[in-house]
């Protein structure tokens, strides 16, 4: 069973598809290690990891470099954060997304927030962006590859629920296979959105958010952790490193 495979299977578990996000190899290794069936980039961590912020402001090369890394070097499916697709047109993101399938990847996130500008693409846009994706994807042998639709409307706080509601319809019919909404956390908002689909639903970690048991009560397939990790990671750094300091004693880092 190909990677792309067993990622389309992991969505269709009894269990939720839980995401360990990684920013560079050592992370992914390290997830891996840790039980997680799947590994997806985060966007965010990769940036911070590299001295930038997000928001497309690194070279999408040297965002492939990291993917490549990755999905070269584990076992497991990953699936790839490109934002927006790293381009000014469609055509420029199909290419891009091509590339991440040529590297192996199983899958990408892509959202509908605007680059350069605050708010949402036009739908129409979105949905003629993702039926060339799609079909860029089968034309090229990959038929299968999960094409994540992150919907921003929480985020951005436009009309949430009635937007993501409409997104998700437009965007599983131009060829979306799940449907990501970061910023979704209230029990029966999450209920409604994952009853007006048959598509797998992703949700963000959040504070607050129901427990892994609840949101497949509620129809949740899969937890994105997206930069969490990295954040925890490196309060803890900072953390460790102060004490140290203020302790003036080394020990505490082999406690």
């Amino acid at each position: 069973m190909s990677k792309i495979e067993r990622f389309q299977r992991l969505h269709k578990s009894d269990e939720l598809l839980v995401l360990g996000n990684a920013w560079d190899l050592p992370s992914a290794r390290v997830l891996e290690k840790a039980g997680f069936q799947a590994i997806g980039t985060t966007s965010w961590g990769i940036a911070a990891s590299l001295g930038y912020t997000d928001g497309e402001e690194i070279d999408f090369e040297l965002q492939l470099s990291v993917i490549k890394r990755i999905v070269d070097h584990v076992q497991v499916p990953v699936t790839a954060d490109i934002e927006s697709g790293y381009g000014h047109n469609d055509e420029m993101i199909v290419s891009n997304v091509l590339k991440v399938a040529n590297l192996g990847a199983a899958g990408i996130n892509i959202e509908d927030s605007m680059k350069g500008a605050t708010g949402l693409k036009q739908l129409s846009d979105q949905c003629r962006l993702l039926t060339k994706i799609r079909e860029a994807l089968e034309n090229h042998g990959f038929s299968d590859f999960f094409i994540n639709a992150r919907i921003d409307a929480y985020l951005l706080n436009v009309d949430p629920l009635n937007e993501t509601q409409t997104r998700t319809k437009e965007y599983v019919e131009s060829g979306a296979s799940g449907i990501f909404v970061p910023g979704l956390k209230h029990d029966e908002e999450i209920k409604t959105i994952a009853s007006c689909t048959s598509a797998a639903l992703n949700v963000m970690a959040l504070p607050g958010l129901a427990s892994f048991e609840r949101l497949q009560e509620l129809g949740v397939r899969r937890l994105s952790l997206g930069g969490t990790l990295y954040r925890k990671m490196a309060s803890l750094l900072q953390q460790c490193a102060e004490e140290m300091l203020g302790s003036r004693d080394s020990s505490i880092l082999f406690e």
